[in-house]
């Protein structure tokens, strides 16, 4: 068994010989969701159109271990990143078709979106306040344009969701794509996943897209009706969220170094909108 070398924060993963993987929760906060990747991986990865984790044993604490844990099977693949993709454009399409799909399973008796996922599904206004200190923060620093990034922030609190609840994955981070011959081959941790509201799916938008490829993304996921305006916005403001609390340091040593460069992308995008109107 040896450590995995992006062995993630929720989880500590280890490979088990050639084919497994274990994963165990890193602290009690993350726990709940070995059971419900457990639970919901099986019924989600036939419907879905590239590998997920597939568990196949439960652990039990033993040990001086104190949570249960999860033997998943191995998935060959690299972490995506920009010179690991052969066409960031088909990259983000892909990826927009991967959640069309997971947005498309039926959602019944699925887990709702809440403490389980950190709140991702959930309204935006549950980290309002805790947004708005950050963009305090950062602006006593001099760090931030402190009225753009509220405007920002509000436009998504505004841009209301009313839909019916889908599957959301909860981080679709690149660390959690894999690719193989520069191609999306598959996604892992679903630790966040739930049921709700699905615009935090939208990050990688400014995370590692930009340009063409995140406009190829916006268009997929828009054609199918699972994007609009509002969505969009609130998608935004998600990212927002997370490249502000990273910079203001409120993450500790989870924070993002590319936090900087999403916060730019995420405020550019929106003056341009706004220009263009």
């Amino acid at each position: 068994m040896t450590p995995v070398a992006a062995g993630g924060n929720d989880n500590r993963t280890f490979r088990l010989g050639d084919a497994m993987t274990v994963r165990l929760p890193s602290a009690e906060g993350y726990a709940p969701q070995a059971e419900k990747e457990q639970t919901w991986l099986p019924v989600l990865a036939p419907r879905l159109p590239l590998p997920v984790p597939v568990p196949l044993a439960k652990g039990e604490p033993a040990e001086g271990y104190p949570f249960r844990w999860t033997v998943n099977r191995w998935i060959d693949g690299e972490t995506a990143s920009p010179e690991r993709i052969g066409d960031l454009a088909e990259f983000a399409t892909d990826l927009a078709g991967f959640l069309t799909a997971l947005q498309a399973v039926d959602t019944a008796g699925g887990p709702l979106a809440g403490e389980h996922s950190f709140y991702r599904g959930s309204p935006l206004t549950t980290y309002d306040a805790e947004t708005r200190r950050a963009i305090e923060a950062l602006a006593g620093r001099g760090h931030i344009p402190a009225a753009r990034a509220t405007a920002v922030w509000e436009t998504a609190l505004n841009a209301s969701w009313d839909g019916p609840p889908v599957w959301f994955h909860g981080d679709v981070a690149h660390g959690n794509l894999l690719v193989a011959d520069g191609r999306l081959s598959a996604v892992i941790d679903f630790g966040c996943s739930g049921v709700g509201d699905p615009s935090c799916d939208l990050t990688i938008a400014w995370t590692l897209l930009s340009g063409e490829s995140r406009e190829a993304f916006r268009e997929a996921m828009s054609a199918g009706g699972h994007v609009d305006a509002a969505t969009w916005a609130r998608g935004r403001g998600w990212a927002l969220w997370k490249a502000l609390i990273s910079l203001a340091g409120f993450m500790g040593d989870g924070a993002d170094s590319d936090a900087a460069a999403v916060l730019d992308a995420v405020l550019s995008e929106y003056e341009e909108e706004r220009i263009a109107r």
